[in-house]
């Protein structure tokens, strides 16, 4: 039989009464035959409950400590999961990260994961027990623990795949899969039943919730089959009907899935945009500005430097916005001065909408019919990023759901089937 990772999320960890249906489901795979491996999320709201008491007592908290908190919240997930297993006649045990163990670096509240160690975890398993690990969380090499940022229970869970070999791993969420857009955005977006892990790593990199992007990266570094499926079905769901249902992320790119010219519309409106002004145009010129960034630690996404006048260009990025106030900070402290910048203009009311398919290889006049579509609702673009497989604008925020409900239909992803060629 297969050997299969389930993770679940804080949805669905969010009661007593989901927990419990989470063991039935996952005795259900065990009965079965299959060797299972749980990895779950806090109960919704708990991170950010635990959280919520470090900064009433202080805003700039140890970066250490909040981690020692909010491992917490996963640490009570697993306790509970193994003893509703126990109860209905299911062996299961849990694991903190640092029990496997599950070894990070040191970057607090936003570690990586560097090795897991799976003997432990393969002995028990072998002893037909479920092991049930915590998410979004490890140790470092001084012993300390540490989190994976938000959503890291999804990295956990695929990095646990990948170093056991596992044949799928499960992710367990509160939607049905991945659609076309979001439908509380599109009514009649669509559910996916296939799409490749470089349409996913866009996706996920480009604002959609459903995989946190780490995962992604991770699935497709080691090759690791992934479903996402929903954990509000019905818990004894026939394992025939279950084990093939929701969205599939695989590398294999079959007739129907090269068809589908654009497989979805994503969005960010969790981005800002920053402007250095009146900027020397020479060389290194970028390193000097996005250096002292990246050393604070801050990630940059878009990126667009103005045509020269006079030896003088403006230099434009984007990051997330709550990077947004300590980006600026860097750039008027330091950047500014040591280049002899003009002013730092900041705008945190933008959106990121793109356009994402593998289709992109053999079609040509989809940058085309993108930009015709926005001018034809009113919609000014502000920034413009390509790559082989997806088209991304930056635009007001204010304007990002009447884009996105636009392109779903321009790019014919509100319809069944096949979508045609764009000519």
């Amino acid at each position: 039989m297969a050997l299969i990772v389930h993770k679940y999320g804080g949805t669905s960890m969010g009661s007593i009464e989901r927990i419990q249906n989470v063991a039935r489901r996952v005795a259900k795979w065990h009965a079965a035959g299959h060797k299972v491996v749980v990895v779950p999320s806090a109960m919704s709201g708990e991170t950010n409950r635990l959280l919520g008491l470090a900064r009433e007592i202080s805003a700039q908290a140890d970066p250490r400590e909040l981690d020692m908190i909010a491992a917490t919240g996963e640490q009570v997930s697993v306790g509970l999961l193994a003893i509703a297993l126990k109860s209905i006649g299911t062996d299961a045990v849990s694991y903190a990260g640092w029990q496997v163990p599950v070894r990070t670096d040191r970057a607090y509240t936003k570690a990586r994961i560097l090795s897991i160690d799976d003997a432990k975890v393969r002995a028990d398993l072998d002893a037909r027990r479920v092991v049930i690990i915590t998410g979004f969380q490890g140790i470092d090499d001084l012993g300390n623990i540490t989190t994976l940022g938000r959503g890291g229970s999804d990295t956990s869970a695929v990095a646990v795949a990948a170093a056991l070999g596992a044949d799928e791993c499960l992710i367990y969420t509160d939607v049905d899969g991945v659609y076309t857009t979001d439908p509380r955005v599109v009514p009649e977006a669509r559910r996916l039943e296939k799409v490749t892990f470089e349409e996913m790593l866009e996706m996920a990199s480009l604002g959609s919730k459903v995989l946190q992007i780490r995962s992604v990266e991770f699935a497709g570094k080691y090759k690791v089959k992934t479903r996402v499926l929903s954990s509000l079905t019905p818990p004894d769901l026939p394992l025939g009907i279950e084990a093939s249902s929701g969205t599939l992320i695989t590398f294999e790119e079959d007739e129907n899935m090269e068809q589908a010219v654009i497989s979805g519309i994503a969005f960010n409106r969790d981005e800002a945009k920053i402007t250095v002004t009146k900027v020397p145009d020479r060389p290194g010129i970028a390193f000097q500005i996005l250096g002292p960034v990246a050393e604070a630690n801050i990630d940059v996404d878009m990126i667009i430097q103005n045509q020269s006048v006079d030896g003088m260009t403006d230099f434009s990025f984007t990051v997330h916005r709550n990077e947004y106030q300590r980006a600026m900070d860097v750039l008027n402290n330091k950047v500014k001065p040591a280049i002899n910048a003009g002013d730092v203009i900041g705008d945190p009311k933008i959106a990121k909408v793109s356009v994402v398919g593998i289709g992109m290889r053999s079609h040509v006049g989809l940058a085309s019919l993108m930009f015709r579509t926005l001018s034809e609702e009113g919609i000014n673009i502000q920034m413009i990023s390509t790559s082989e497989i997806k088209i991304s604008v930056v635009i007001e925020d204010k304007y990002m759901e009447l884009a996105v409900r636009a392109l779903h239909k321009a790019f014919g992803l509100d319809q069944s089937g096949d979508v045609p060629a764009v000519a």
